[in-house]
C-alpha cells in the first residue's frame, strides 16, 4: 500500500505546526488554498493569443495602459482566485476589519466546524478503509 502511495504526487503536511506535532485547524485552511495554488501553477499557464491579450495590446498600442483594460482584469481573475489572501487597498482592508490571513482562516476552520455536512461514505467504504489500515499496519509492523 505504501509502495503505490509513494510515486503519487502529494502535498504533505497541511495544518501541521511544529513538525507535525501540533495541527491548527486555521493553518489547515491557510495551506488548503496555497496547496491549490501550487497544484495550479503546476498545471501550466496556457499561453495563447487570447491569454496574451494580443488584440487588447493592439488596441491600446506600445505606451497605453494596458494593466487597466477590461480584459486584463478578466484574465488576471482566472489565473488566481485565493479567497484568504487579501489584495485589497489598506484603506478597504482597515475599513473591512485588518484581519490578517489567519484569522480569516480561523473563522472559515470554526464555520466547517460548525455547519458542514458532509456526504455519506458510499456502501463498503467504511470496510475498504479498515482492510487499509490493517494491510499497512501489518506492512509496517504495528497494531
Amino acid at each position: 500500500m505504501l509502495a503505490a502511495l509513494a510515486g503519487a504526487n502529494l502535498i504533505y503536511g497541511l495544518g501541521m505546526l511544529e513538525s507535525g506535532v501540533t495541527f491548527d485547524y486555521a493553518q489547515l485552511v491557510m495551506d488548503n488554498e496555497f496547496a491549490k495554488m501550487i497544484k495550479f501553477t503546476v498545471k501550466g499557464i496556457p499561453v495563447n493569443d487570447n491569454t496574451l491579450n494580443v488584440e487588447a495590446i493592439k488596441e491600446v498600442g506600445p505606451w497605453g495602459d494596458f494593466l487597466s483594460h477590461e480584459t486584463t482584469f478578466q484574465h488576471m481573475r482566472s489565473q488566481s482566485a485565493p479567497k484568504l489572501i487579501d489584495r485589497s487597498m489598506r484603506e478597504d482592508w482597515e475599513l473591512s476589519g485588518s484581519t490578517d490571513i489567519y484569522q480569516r482562516s480561523l473563522e472559515v476552520a470554526k464555520d466547517i466546524l460548525a455547519n458542514h455536512k458532509p456526504d455519506p461514505l458510499p456502501e463498503g467504504a467504511a470496510e475498504k478503509i479498515r482492510f487499509i489500515i490493517e494491510q499497512t499496519e501489518k506492512e509496517l509492523g504495528v497494531k
